[in-house]
């Protein structure tokens, strides 16, 4: 193979990279009733990096921290605040389409989810 197949090649890679990531951006909705309702998810990408809010559940609207996409790996961060303690949420999962499906670490186990794509 020559210089420029590879050149090529590893372009389209990093093309296609950015252009799924960027299905991640838009608000998402969680398939189960948590405390306080359903809550929705809106992301915006930026290469690697993933912002976004969390809003429902009990604690109004709260931005999201650490937020990675590889691939179709995601991962981000909840601090929520509950009666003047902080409470860190891990969020780790895949992507597939119009479909998330996430494990939620809270500190006692992990919780299964579906978010779907609004």
């Amino acid at each position: 193979m020559n210089k420029r197949s590879v050149l090529f090649c590893a372009l389209f890679a990093l093309v296609s990279m950015v252009a799924f990531a960027a299905s991640v951006d838009g608000k998402w909705t969680s398939e189960a009733m948590g405390k306080g309702g359903p809550q929705t998810y809106t992301f915006k990408s930026s290469g690697t990096t993933l912002t976004g809010t969390v809003e429902g559940g009990r604690g109004g609207s709260v931005e999201i921290t650490n937020g990675k996409i590889d691939g179709d790996n995601i991962s981000f961060d909840v601090v929520r605040e509950m009666r003047g303690n902080s409470m860190t949420m891990k969020y780790t999962g895949t992507v597939s389409g119009n479909t998330m499906k996430l494990s939620v670490d809270m500190g006692r186990g992990p919780r299964e989810m579906t978010l779907t794509k609004q």
